[in-house]
C-alpha cells in the first residue's frame, strides 16, 4: 500500500524546503502505523485495487470535482461496484465517468462560501483533518502548488487513494496521521487549513499554536469550526453529547473565535463566513446511510439539537502569522 502514498514523488516536492527532513522519515513513520493497520484495511484496499482502468482526458477541480473521459458500460458499472465497496462516503461529492457519489455533505457549498477569501496560487498547504481530501483537489483546482493532508482515519485514505489512482500525477498527498504524530515546529506551510477539528480538541488553545507552528512567517491559517451567539466571553461547553457527538467540547462565540486566534499569536484575523448548517447540506444518502442532521436536531424544533442545545452553525476565520 505505500507505493500508493507516493512517498518518494512527496519527497521530491519538498527537497531543499523546510520540510525536506520531515519527508524524509516519512517511509519509516507510515511503515510502523501500516503494521498497526485496522480490521477492514484489506477490504477497502481491495476496493481501491479494484478500480477499472480509466483515462481523465477532462479534469475539473476548480468549480467541481469531476473527472470524464471514455467509458463503456462495463467499466461504469466496475468503477460503481469498487467505489461502494468504500461506503460510508461522508464529503464530497464526487463526480467519475458518469458515477455520482452523493455524500453525505454538500462540501462543494462549503467551499463555494470560503474560497472567494482565499488566494492559494502557488501555496503549499496543510489540510489538518482532511477526511476523503475533498476540499485537498479543490484547493489544487485553485491553484495551489501542493497540497498534504493529515488524517489517521484508514478508510478516508483509501477515498483518496481511489481518486488519486486517476490523478497520479497530481501534487496531492493523504498521510495516516493524527496532527500530534506531525513534528513540532515544522514552519513549512504557506497555508494550513484547520477544518471541523478545534472542537474536538480539549485544549482548544493548544491546537491554535500547534497549527501556527506549522505556518511559514507570514503565512495563513484557515481555520472553521462550530460556533454558537454571543460576545467575546461567550463559550459552549456541551455537558455530554452535542448533536449526538460525544467528544465536542469547546463551542465558542465568533468574537470568542477571534480573541482566541489574537491571544495565540495571528494577526488580521477575520471571520469570512457564518453558516447554519441546513438539511440539504447534511443528510444521509445512498452512499451514507447512517444518522445524519436530520436525526440530531429536535424534531419538534430544527433551531435545536436533541439535546436543547443551538443547532450546529460554523464559522471560517482566517490569520495570518506574523
Amino acid at each position: 500500500m505505500i507505493h500508493r502514498l507516493d512517498l518518494d514523488a512527496l519527497q521530491a516536492q519538498l527537497a531543499g524546503t523546510p520540510l525536506q527532513d520531515w519527508s524524509a522519515d516519512l517511509p519509516a513513520q507510515i511503515d510502523r502505523k501500516l503494521a498497526i493497520g485496522h480490521g477492514d484495511l484489506p477490504r477497502w484496499y481491495g476496493a481501491v485495487e479494484a478500480l477499472p482502468p480509466l483515462t481523465a482526458s477532462q479534469v475539473e477541480l476548480l468549480h467541481s470535482f469531476t473527472l470524464d473521459g471514455h467509458t463503456d458500460e462495463a467499466s461504469r458499472s466496475a468503477l460503481d461496484s469498487a467505489l461502494r465497496g468504500l461506503i460510508p462516503w461522508r464529503k464530497g461529492p464526487f463526480h467519475l465517468f458518469g458515477v455520482h457519489i452523493d455524500t453525505e455533505w454538500r462540501s462543494d457549498w462549503k467551499w463555494q462560501r470560503v474560497a472567494p477569501h482565499l488566494d492559494l496560487r502557488g501555496k503549499r498547504v496543510l489540510d489538518v483533518g482532511c477526511g476523503n481530501g475533498y476540499y485537498m483537489w479543490r484547493m489544487l483546482g485553485a491553484g495551489a502548488d501542493s497540497v498534504v493532508g493529515i488524517d489517521p482515519n484508514w478508510l478516508f485514505l483509501c477515498q483518496f487513494l481511489a481518486m488519486k489512482n486517476y490523478l497520479p500525477e497530481l501534487p496531492a498527498w493523504h498521510l495516516p496521521l493524527a496532527f500530534e504524530e506531525l513534528p513540532g515546529k515544522l514552519q513549512g506551510f504557506d497555508t494550513v487549513f484547520s477544518m471541523g477539528v478545534l472542537y474536538h480538541r480539549r485544549s482548544p488553545i493548544d491546537h491554535l499554536l500547534d497549527l501556527k507552528d506549522c505556518l511559514v512567517k507570514g503565512g495563513e491559517l484557515v481555520l472553521e469550526t462550530l460556533v454558537v451567539e454571543g460576545d467575546a466571553q461567550q463559550v459552549l461547553v456541551p455537558e455530554d453529547r452535542y448533536a449526538q457527538m460525544r467528544n465536542v467540547w469547546f463551542l465558542p462565540s465568533v468574537p470568542a473565535l477571534e480573541l482566541w486566534l489574537r491571544r495565540a499569536g495571528f494577526e488580521d484575523v477575520r471571520c469570512v463566513d457564518v453558516n447554519t448548517t441546513s438539511l440539504e447540506e447534511q443528510r444521509a444518502t445512498e452512499w451514507m446511510r447512517f444518522q445524519s442532521l436530520p436525526e440530531f436536531l429536535d424534531p419538534a424544533d430544527h433551531s435545536r439539537t436533541l439535546e436543547g442545545l443551538p443547532a450546529p452553525s460554523r464559522a471560517v476565520l482566517v490569520a495570518r502569522k506574523p
